[in-house]
């Protein structure tokens, strides 16, 4: 995939053929660097092979998507041993191979040949990351890697059926299980002031659990507040009953299939299955697959996850080809990765403007809609009111539920509440973030796929992502001279789709979160514009201005 430079002589091919072998030594690259050290022949050399060598590294990984989406998507229930022994066994591969001698030597001489590189060159941002990745897999025993996807394999099969079944004590052993090697990952990963820090980090670079706390404590008072006032509305302010009609499968699919065709997702290089979870995966920017699930008797469920899983697809496919198979080739964090899907989701999906474009083509679809203005729709999909599961939440209370399960996860992991006593400890904490009681822990503490995949540290960057859509938004929006919505009511969703495109998509990895928002923007993370965001919206929607 990589190709090394073309030997010229005797001297050349020996270099050469030294580097192509699986021993590499300084001494070695010292003999010859005279040769290389006026062309900066002797790094590129390195560099490369070092590319060529974390590539089959991203394909092993690739190979482990693929089996993790297929035992998600259409794998038998009883294939489940031999898929956690199978993905057991590539993660160690891949993490071995990455941990390698061969790996950190290769790495060592690629940044002692650094010095002279434009420090914005996309060779110095490869070194960068794979040294950041190297130092914290290196922490990690290829033993510890090695069980932790084989429990994750059979976590997810006890977390369906226990979710399916109401049946906490189904999952409880296996939650036990992720959570002792979590917190060995975070013991041996290393951390400052928390546990949860060192698996935060995994997801959000750099970011810490006191920011994480600092920026909720911001958050909280006003979206309490918010509600408080729409609540005073009466729980009959806005009917939601339309869109509790039967609404054929089939056609869910093909209206949402519609959509996202018009948003951009391609589906030369892209597929949408069933899955008990949405999620999205990325085999290559090539090869992205996005899942939904659907209700019969409630439409907003598969409509708004396939906008949801679509801006991470979009981001995934238009990473820039020059980082095929490279280390540069994925989001720059999982928070940048939210703020895409939730942009589609939420800032385009449920506003005004799409629904002008888009209802009466929903209309033509469903019939059974032909009595319901374009109004009540949009006032439906948009009623905000305290709710036990979070993929459906509103976009007022949903932080409310990602910060309860953070709360939850930081006492999971400092042992202040045990596997036992967990449900009780959730529902405790939904009463006092929602003001309602789960019914059963299907719609409680088992709601959720991500602990059951060791995803502990990964809530907090919904909170990150919903933010920074609005920042996003406000930037492309300024960018078009203030025409954003008026293109969207027009079905235009290119002049978007290619300002991302620009300025966050196809830099991959390539800048750390902060450097991108930054980049983007022109400021940092900030929590300001979109509260003011909720505020006029909802303001608007619940006639509190």
């Amino acid at each position: 995939m990589y190709r090394l430079i073309s030997p010229t002589n005797g001297t050349d091919r020996k270099l050469a053929a030294a580097l192509s072998t699986s021993s590499i030594t300084f001494e070695l690259i010292e003999v010859y660097k005279t040769q290389y050290s006026n062309r900066g022949e002797a790094r590129v050399v390195v560099i490369e092979k070092l590319k060529q060598r974390l590539a089959d590294v991203f394909t092993l990984g690739s190979v482990s998507a693929i089996l993790d989406w297929d035992q998600q998507t259409y794998m038998p229930s009883g294939g489940v041993i031999g898929r956690s022994n199978q993905l057991a066994f590539i993660n160690k591969l891949k993490h071995e191979m990455f941990i390698s001698s061969e790996t950190d030597e290769l790495l060592s001489l690629a940044e002692k040949e650094n010095h002279n590189l434009d420090p914005d060159s996309d060779d110095v941002a490869y070194l960068r990351m794979a040294r950041r990745e190297f130092e914290k897999k290196t922490k990690l025993p290829s033993e510890l890697v090695e069980e932790i996807a084989q429990t994750a394999a059979i976590a997810h099969e006890d977390w369906v059926i226990a979710c399916a079944t109401s049946d906490y004590p189904k999952f409880a052993p296996s939650l036990q299980k992720t959570l002792v090697l979590q917190r060995r990952v975070a013991d041996l990963l290393g951390y400052k002031t928390e546990r949860y820090d060192a698996l935060l980090d995994q997801y959000e670079p750099d970011m810490t659990t006191a920011e994480v706390r600092l920026l909720f404590e911001q958050l909280k008072p006003p979206l309490v507040a918010l509600v408080k006032k729409i609540t005073e509305c009466g729980p009959d302010a806005i009917d939601t009953s339309v869109l509790r009609r039967e609404f054929d499968e089939d056609k869910q699919r093909e209206f949402a299939e519609s959509v996202i065709r018009q948003f951009g997702f391609d589906f030369n290089r892209g597929r949408q299955d069933r899955a008990t979870h949405p999620f999205c995966t990325s085999f290559s920017r090539n090869d992205v697959r996005i899942t939904t699930r659907y209700d019969r008797n409630f439409l907003p469920i598969a409509l708004f996850s396939t906008l949801h899983e679509t801006g991470h697809a979009l981001y995934d496919m238009n990473i820039g080809a020059r980082y095929d198979a490279n280390i540069l080739g994925t989001g720059a964090s999982l928070g940048i990765h939210e703020s895409q899907s939730r942009l589609w989701e939420n800032l385009i999906g449920r506003s005004q403007s799409f629904w002008k474009y888009y209802y009466p083509k929903l209309k033509a679809q469903f019939p059974t809609l032909r009595d319901v203005s374009e109004e009540h729709f949009y006032r439906a999909i948009n009623r905000v009111t305290p709710s036990l599961i979070r993929v459906e939440a509103d976009e007022v209370t949903y932080n409310l539920h990602i910060m309860l399960r953070f709360e939850m996860e930081v006492d999971l992991l400092e042992e202040r509440i045990s596997v036992v006593d967990a449900p009780e400890a959730w529902n405790a904490k939904c009463q006092e973030y929602l003001g309602i009681t789960p019914s059963d822990d299907a719609r409680g503490i088992l709601q959720d796929i991500h602990w059951s995949s060791s995803g502990f540290g990964y809530f907090p960057t919904y909170t990150l992502g919903n933010i920074l859509s609005v920042q996003f938004w406000d930037q492309a929006n300024k960018h078009m001279s203030g025409q954003l919505l008026d293109m969207v009511v027009r079905g235009e969703f290119a002049p978007l789709r290619e300002w991302l495109t620009e300025n966050i998509h196809q830099w991959g990895s390539k800048y750390t979160p902060r450097e991108l928002v930054q980049r983007a923007t022109g400021c940092p993370l900030d929590p300001v514009p979109y509260l003011r965001y909720l505020q006029e919206k909802f303001g608007d929607i619940y006639r509190l201005n």
